[in-house]
């Protein structure tokens, strides 16, 4: 879900809010957080969940592209961890299904094309000379 898609579900909530208001209030919120979370302090709201920031160290990475090692440094990412009643509530619609157990779509096989049939290697020769 998008910031804009927030902001018309508000709309067809609320007929009575204008768009404008609806668009502000999504904005006062989502500015409200970021700052809370910038000066370092966490966000409950109570049975959805709550929002914090996780040190990461510093370490020595790698640059896929060249291979070369490049320190990274030391940081504090956003994180959020759900709420018991949002997290009951997935459980119940089954989205935290591990892999192993969630239901799998049948995978249709199909049949091998003569193109892909792997071609006989040509007859070698003996080499030339004494062993």
């Amino acid at each position: 879900m998008k910031k804009s898609d927030l902001v018309a579900r508000l709309g067809e909530r609320f007929p009575g809010l204008l768009p404008n208001d609806a668009q502000y209030a999504v904005k006062l919120i989502c500015d409200t957080m970021s700052r809370t979370l910038r000066e370092g302090n966490r966000i409950e709201i109570r049975g959805f969940g709550s929002f914090g920031l996780t040190y990461r160290p510093p370490r020595l990475n790698r640059n896929p592209r060249t291979g070369q090692r490049v320190q990274v440094p030391a940081k504090f990412v956003p994180h959020f961890k759900t709420g018991k009643d949002l997290r009951q509530t997935l459980l119940a619609q089954g989205v935290f299904l591990k892999p192993a157990e969630a239901p799998q779509p049948p995978v249709a096989t199909p049949a091998p094309s003569p193109a892909a049939q792997p071609m006989a290697a040509p007859p070698m020769a003996a080499p030339p000379g004494p062993l």
